[in-house]
């Protein structure tokens, strides 16, 4: 919650939050914490794509259109002209990367006698070592079924808002998984905490696919992200204080 509270005022910066909150509390190196971040937004991302690719198949003409003509191809252009860089631009400046990392690679053992490199090659390796911890876990089985059950609480915190209003209250769960999908996409755009591209997408979602208009379709999403964010504020700053303001008061009685 610490986390989810600082992504609202920088994009992505609850990520380390959370790692510098879980390492205070437990004692744990940083570095080796974001390897696991890495791994929960990895299966995050992989849920979201499998729920779009079912979407895709599944749904009607309607979503297919929407995702492409919204989503995918803006993005895409997005991508491209980013900077006013071509698709050849990119690829040279990925060839050039990728150099660049085999040259450091092979040189390592030089490039560790400075200390920029080698404080790099730690936190590396203390990444490396948290993502390979998903192989180590002893219950995998409960590291899964919890993946799937904070999911399905994802499709029923989107579905229940529908009841709000009387225009999509006849969405049914299944129609709601859209809303999960295109908001989630939406959630990923570097803005803080989503507010703007969340309202956005899911508007438009709702209008081109269910026929909500532009207003309902914006108050849904105001109530949906609200909602969410009152309580990230109130729990996340609960949260701060337990976390970071009781470590102070341990640290000065000691």
């Amino acid at each position: 919650m610490v986390g989810y509270m600082a992504n609202l005022a920088l994009p992505r910066i609850g990520e380390i939050t959370r790692c510098v909150a879980l390492g205070k509390k437990e004692k744990l190196p940083v570095d080796q914490l974001v390897g696991t971040v890495i791994i929960e937004r990895t299966i995050d991302f992989l849920s979201v794509l499998v729920l779009l690719i079912v979407l895709i198949f599944t749904s009607g003409t309607l979503i297919n259109k929407f995702l492409r003509e919204s989503m995918f191809i803006p993005l895409r252009e997005k991508v491209f002209s980013l900077f006013g860089f071509t698709w050849i631009t990119w690829s040279i400046l990925a060839l050039a990367g990728i150099v660049a990392l085999l040259l450091m690679i092979r040189h390592k053992k030089n490039l560790r006698k400075i200390r920029f490199f080698s404080k790099m090659f730690d936190v590396v390796r203390g990444v490396i070592n948290g993502l390979n911890s998903f192989t180590r876990l002893e219950r995998k089985w409960e590291f899964i079924f919890h993946t799937v059950f904070i999911w399905i609480n994802y499709a029923l915190m989107t579905w229940v808002v529908v009841f709000a209003i009387k225009s999509t209250s006849d969405i049914t769960f299944w129609e709601s998984i859209f809303i999960l999908v295109i908001g989630g996409l939406a959630m990923s755009v570097p803005v803080p905490g989503g507010i703007g591209a969340f309202h956005y997408i899911v508007s438009r979602g709702l209008a081109v696919v269910h026929g909500v208009n532009l207003e309902d379709g914006l108050t849904y999403a105001i109530l949906s992200h609200e909602s969410q964010i009152i309580l990230e504020i109130l729990i996340g700053s609960v949260s701060f204080f337990i976390i970071f303001g009781r470590h102070h008061k341990e640290e000065k009685n000691v």
